[in-house]
């Protein structure tokens, strides 16, 4: 299994929308990709380790998937609309990355 991280970097002017992420943006993702989604999740930066220093992410959004095969012909055809609603919840532009998921 895989895991899709997508991470939202942290800054001054960052905002982001958890509301509108949790209950919005993400059951929009898991509607286009459907079934091949096994999970869903999302957490909101509080710090950093340095006492008092931001956390370097202001947000950050966990996808599984079997493969990144299904990872890709799942999310591929509707990569445009998962992207233009990023602009409804965050100012920042997402990094991603994807990782094997350690048994």
């Amino acid at each position: 299994m895989i895991k899709v991280t997508v991470l939202y970097p942290n800054s001054k002017d960052a905002t982001f929308d958890m509301d509108y992420y949790c209950n919005t943006h993400l059951p929009l993702v898991a509607e286009l990709v459907g079934d091949a989604l096994i999970t869903s999740n999302a957490d909101l930066g509080m710090a950093s380790s340095v006492p008092g220093e931001a956390a370097p992410y202001i947000a950050m959004g966990f996808l599984t998937f079997e493969s990144v095969e299904s990872f890709q012909q799942a999310f591929a055809p509707h990569q445009p609309i998962i992207s233009a609603d990023v602009a409804n919840f965050t100012n920042t532009i997402p990094v991603i990355q994807i990782s094997n998921i350690a048994k």
